[in-house]
């Protein structure tokens, strides 16, 4: 897998997302994509109860442990990778997290715009 260059939406260095829980597609903390990253995990969001019971609603359960793929659960206030396109079916039902842009990769804007995505922004 070759990742690729990491750049946020704002066409700078990507910041990292968060190390505890480690994050990411390659789980190195940042939002990091490559061509085999077919979930493209790049938004840096902050998980909201009311995101994480949306999501497990439409059978994506990111809130219960998986020992098993060393994943801990995301709970609410923790920063996440989160899939381009479940960001985008959660702001199409109203229930899109807030975002972190320095810490979202570039590939992001190939399904958002950047002026939706703003409007969630945290920094």
């Amino acid at each position: 897998m070759i990742k690729k260059e990491s750049i946020n939406v704002f066409g700078k260095k990507l910041d990292s997302c968060c190390n505890n829980p480690k994050t990411g597609f390659f789980r190195n903390g940042s939002c990091d994509t490559c061509n085999e990253d077919v979930g493209v995990h790049t938004v840096c969001v902050l998980a909201t109860e009311e995101f994480l019971e949306f999501s497990k609603s439409i059978g994506n359960d990111l809130s219960t442990p998986n020992p098993e793929f060393q994943f801990p659960g995301v709970k609410p206030g923790d920063r996440w990778c989160l899939c381009a396109l479940r960001w985008k079916q959660a702001y199409e039902n109203g229930m899109a997290p807030p975002v972190f842009l320095d810490s979202t990769h570039m590939d992001t804007l190939k399904f958002i715009e950047l002026n939706i995505l703003k409007k969630y922004a945290l920094n």
